[in-house]
């Protein structure tokens, strides 16, 4: 029985001993990519045409991203209305743009025109009482030739930040007892000591403290003396309640007040065996907080020594004149 093969196979192994340079099938795959890149640039050599060249050197474009469309509400949705009314207003200030000027002139004109006798019971509903305010306040400040009352001068001259939290879903008392814990505390030591408490609103008081503290940086400028350079030399103050205590930063936060408020009850059903149930009342209640600085702590200090210094001197016999004297005896 006769082998049949292919010619080409027959042939294959005279033909690699004539090529000059090895096959690319014999070759490893790094040296193959090299090879058909050689081929491929001499067929583009090759070609005498230009166009034809210029359109093989052309680099394939890179498709274009398609831009995914943006979605929209359906007709029931609750935002619905808000879009329209966003579109209505856009829609309204384009065609105030794209109006003529003399139309805008007229708008003008027309509220110059408008007679302020008819808006006045709403701007100036008492105007002799109005009057009477203004002229007692220009009097007032005449009389003080411009000097400021010490209560104005230390709203001008020392800084506070008031802020109240939500409602807690607790009672006065509770909240009451951790409201009287941190007032008076540093502003961090405070926040230190609601995380480690095992109360259950002390996690919420804790984020109201960490939001009165960002206020009063952001809104107050208090707390920047390490930024400023305005600490202060430290000083050895005493508290209220007798303590010493060492200031090294008089731009310090502190707890100056912390009150509680009381808020509105709400209602809970509290079902019971055998078909009962009870309607339970569940209070809430609001804390306040009133930061200063350090500074003011200071003052306080100081003003209350300087009152023990300038104090008179307690005498058995004071020396007064003797009062209700007769010359004799009423007996």
């Amino acid at each position: 029985m006769a082998l049949r093969i292919p010619q080409r196979r027959l042939l294959e192994p005279a033909l690699n001993a004539l090529r000059t340079c090895p096959s690319c099938r014999q070759t490893p795959s790094p040296f193959r990519v090299f090879a058909r890149a050689a081929s491929s640039k001499k067929d583009i050599k090759s070609t005498g045409h230009k166009s034809v060249d210029d359109f093989l050197k052309r680099k394939p474009k890179k498709e274009a991203q398609i831009v995914p469309q943006r979605g929209n509400v359906s007709e029931d949705s609750i935002f619905a209305d808000a879009e329209q009314e966003e579109a209505d207003f856009e829609e309204e200030e384009e065609e105030y743009e794209h109006r003529s000027a003399q139309a805008q002139q007229a708008d003008v004109t027309s509220l110059r025109g408008r007679n302020s006798g008819y808006m006045q019971t709403m701007l100036d509903p008492d105007p002799k009482s109005r009057m009477r305010w203004e002229q007692k306040m220009v009097v007032r400040q005449v009389k003080r030739r411009g000097r400021l009352t010490k209560k104005e001068l230390l709203k001008r001259t020392e800084r506070e930040s008031l802020t109240r939290s939500q409602w807690f879903k607790t009672s006065t008392k509770k909240l009451g007892m951790l409201a009287r814990q941190i007032a008076g505390k540093p502003i961090e030591e405070a926040i230190v000591q609601m995380r480690f408490s095992k109360k259950r609103v002390a996690k919420d008081l804790k984020k109201h403290l960490e939001y009165s503290r960002d206020m009063a940086i952001v809104s107050r400028g208090m707390g920047l003396g390490k930024v400023e350079g305005t600490q202060g030399e430290p000083v050895q103050i005493e508290l209220k309640d007798g303590k010493k205590m060492k200031v090294t930063d008089r731009t310090g936060i502190y707890i100056d007040q912390a009150w509680v408020g009381r808020g509105p009850h709400g209602s809970e059903i509290d079902y019971r065996a055998r078909g009962q149930a009870n309607t339970m009342k569940n209070p809430f209640t609001s804390v306040s907080v009133l930061l200063k600085e350090e500074a003011t702590r200071v003052r306080l200090s100081e003003e209350k020594k300087k009152k023990f210094e300038n104090r008179k001197l307690w005498l058995h016999l004071p020396d007064r004149p003797i009062t209700a004297q007769r010359q004799y005896p009423l007996w």
